[in-house]
């Protein structure tokens, strides 16, 4: 069967979906059910449970900086354990599977070990397995780059795996699958008064992403949108409907879709000369270090930089940390913050928003140390033990979940 003609479905389970063999089990049910409904499917799979953290603690007790090539060689073995036993369990439902690493679907990455990005899938051994009439079941967060090196794609990858190969199969759907029913205005966990969005534009969910919303990887959304791909983000085993990413989705009536969060954040700030900052961002490049929210202003004889870097995918802050000290001096290198935003298509069009956000921080007593604002997003600064508690308080100071009961699609 070609792949113009064939019905398929790509679906990916979160760690938590298969941490366990009576969970694998389950899924194997449930993708066996979808294949027996006449779809040829494609299963992207991560971890079982907290294998990943499991292995990098392992490899940190081993050394506080291990080498990034052998990182990747670590923690891709994760994936590859979870894709093998749901094979297995699949074939207990008596249909036929066969899993395969990254490199044999055919994801080729760029050459950036802990955090490679995609840049092309060949998906040839997956449609012939498919035309077998098998169930082909991917190991996420993980391919091979152009030197034939085996590398991982940063938390959340198997979520950008998935769409990739989506895009590439034609695929009729791209379903996400975890432990929640969607995406929610903010953490459950933090508000009561969380609501599930029922659809999201590319870019708010991209944003969100970027800003801590745990539920999708900023990269797979940026894919979907450059391939427009709608995303289904749901809860496994569940009939919720769950969250729908595409294009054109409603505006929220508050004027912020979502309110998210970050702990683990640090940041640089400091100043000198325009050829020591250059410099220095070559040496984090050398480090795989890529900061964001970037901003460069002239002083009288230097330039003041300031950055933020999220350390969930740094694995030598010693170094990174020498490297800022010696540009800016002591001091310039924080790892002591978190960040808060507030998510929405054209959120920065008044300022009135951003007036209410700054007397609500003001409020509690939380000291903003910086912020940053793009068309989409405005972020907050914070001390990271504040940062849970700020969120809690601008989502509900701002009424975030009733501009979504008001959307139309609620």
């Amino acid at each position: 069967m070609s792949s113009s003609s064939r019905s398929v479905v790509v679906q990916k389970y979160g760690g938590s979906s298969v941490a366990t063999t009576h969970k694998l089990k389950q899924v194997a049910q449930l993708v066996a059910a979808k294949r027996r409904a006449g779809h040829d499917v494609v299963v992207v799979v991560s971890a079982m449970g907290d294998a990943t953290d499991e292995l990098l603690a392992r490899a940190k007790a081993i050394s506080k900086e291990p080498d990034r090539r052998e990182l990747d060689m670590l923690l891709s073995v994760g994936e590859r354990i979870s894709m093998s036993l749901l094979a297995m369990a699949i074939r207990e439902e008596g249909l036929e599977a066969v899993s395969l690493t990254g490199s044999q679907s055919g994801i080729l990455t760029s050459d950036s070990h802990a955090n490679a990005r995609i840049i092309e899938v060949r998906p040839f051994r997956v449609e012939d397995e498919l035309d077998r009439g098998r169930i082909v079941i991917v190991a996420g967060y993980q391919g091979v780059s152009y030197k034939k090196e085996i590398t991982t794609l940063g938390r959340g990858g198997s979520d950008t795996t998935a769409v990739a190969l989506a895009a590439a199969l034609n695929a009729e759907s791209c379903e996400i699958y975890s432990d929640v029913d969607g995406v929610y205005t903010t953490d459950p966990r933090i508000s009561e008064g969380a609501k599930k969005i029922p659809s999201l534009g590319y870019a708010e969910m991209q944003e969100m992403a970027e800003a801590g919303a745990k539920v999708l990887n900023a990269q797979a959304v940026e894919f979907a949108k450059e391939k427009g791909i709608a995303i289904y983000a749901k809860k496994t085993g569940s009939s919720d409907p769950g969250t729908i990413i595409r294009v054109n989705a409603p505006a929220p009536a508050s004027g912020v879709r979502g309110v998210a969060f970050e702990r683990e954040l640090s940041v640089i700030a400091g100043s000198a000369e325009l050829q020591a900052i250059r410099a220095l961002l070559l040496r984090l490049t050398e480090l795989e270090v890529h900061p964001r929210q970037l901003q460069l202003a002239q002083l009288s004889d230097r330039m003041a930089f300031s950055a933020v870097v999220p350390l969930e995918n740094v694995h030598n802050d010693t170094q990174v940390a020498a490297a800022v000290t010696k540009t800016f001096g002591p001091g310039s290198y924080r790892v002591d913050r978190g960040a808060v935003s507030l998510i929405g298509e054209g959120i920065t069009k008044s300022s009135t928003l951003l007036e209410r956000a700054l007397a609500i921080l003001e409020a509690d007593g939380v000291e903003v140390h910086g912020m940053t604002t793009s068309s989409f997003r405005i972020t907050f600064l914070l001390d990271r033990t504040r940062t849970q508690a700020a969120a809690a308080s601008l989502h509900q100071g701002l009424k975030v979940a009733a501009g979504i009961e008001a959307s139309p699609d609620a």
